[in-house]
């Protein structure tokens, strides 16, 4: 019988770029807020995964590493735990699928550069800021030589949700620096598949092996942290036990789904990211409960892991 595998990714964005997301000024942050993804969720994601059992893998910005010594030391030591590191670009410009691909490669580069430095191992695995993707990126993902890259987020409900808070940010004079993605991305495969180089949404040939986050059957809603850590526990049951029929469970957090207003993050941002509103300790029950249910259904793996073993049949 095939090994039903999952992994845990957590992506590392600071807390200027929720700034970016909602028109804020990065003003408001003062130096240990602009650290709380290094110095507080990092911790405590690391903690969590180890009282539960099981690896992950994150997703780090190569520009948030090179300005902080802290942020590498604590790469470092995550890497030395067991803890994947993988390369979430140098620096998570939304925009980057709308640079000229020479710029897109020299940002691959550069955050390569700084991952190895800060962990001794070079990436393998690539997610593309806001998940976009387009050919010149998945281009440049083949030239790094990465083994995989897990941006592809074919969920309808999160396409419509960005679009429509995009708009109203504009109509206030505040315009997000997010991007929509084309909307090709809608029907992308939910299950782990090799690229058509040209047409990075669609099956094709390439070298290398995308894993799409976790959405449901039909109407494709997300099984992210976001909502997994926000929502109602008998949606949340309802959710997971609809993605349990699919061999490869990609489930995707951000830093902040460990984070809350109780950390002294401006009032300002907490009311933008409603999710930060939530109780630091109600999200970390939560998270240890899911990583529960993982833990007892699937192997969970790093990424990496992931993707070795999927390569040979997919």
């Amino acid at each position: 019988m095939a090994r039903r595998l999952a992994s845990i990714s957590v992506d590392l964005d600071s807390l200027p770029h929720y700034c970016r997301i909602h028109g804020l000024p990065e003003s408001l942050l003062d130096a240990r807020a602009r650290g709380l993804v290094y110095t507080t969720a990092v911790p405590r994601f690391r903690d969590l995964l180890a009282s539960v059992g099981v690896p992950g893998t994150f997703f780090a910005i190569g520009e948030d590493v090179a300005a902080d010594a802290g942020a590498a030391r604590m790469l470092r030591a995550s890497h030395e735990a067991g803890v994947e590191v993988a390369s979430h670009s140098f620096s998570h410009d939304y925009a980057l699928t709308r640079r000229p691909l020479e710029s897109i490669r020299e940002d691959l580069r550069r955050a390569d550069e700084v991952l190895e430095a800060a962990t001794g191992v070079r990436p393998v695995g690539f997610r593309a800021p806001g998940y976009t993707l387009n050919a010149a990126l998945y281009a440049a993902t083949v030239e790094r030589g990465y083994r995989y890259g897990s941006s592809t987020f074919p969920a309808a409900p999160y396409y419509t949700a960005k679009a429509a808070v995009m708009g109203a940010l504009a109509l206030l004079g505040r315009p997000s620096r997010a991007v929509l993605d084309s909307p090709r991305v809608l029907l992308a495969p939910r299950t782990p598949y090799r690229p058509e180089p040209d047409r990075p949404y669609s099956r094709g040939r390439g070298a290398v092996l995308e894993l799409p986050m976790t959405v449901t059957p039909g109407v494709r809603f997300p099984f992210i942290g976001t909502f997994a850590t926000t929502l109602p526990m008998p949606a949340v049951r309802a959710l997971y036990r609809a993605c349990l029929g699919e061999p490869f469970f990609n489930f995707e957090l951000h830093a902040v789904d460990v984070l809350g207003a109780e950390d002294g993050i401006p009032p300002e941002l907490v009311r933008q990211q409603r999710d930060l509103r939530v109780p630091v300790a109600h999200k970390l029950e939560r998270l240890r409960t899911l990583f529960g249910w993982l833990k007892s259904d699937y192997d969970v793996v790093t990424l990496r892991d992931a993707a070795s073993h999927l390569a040979v049949t997919v």
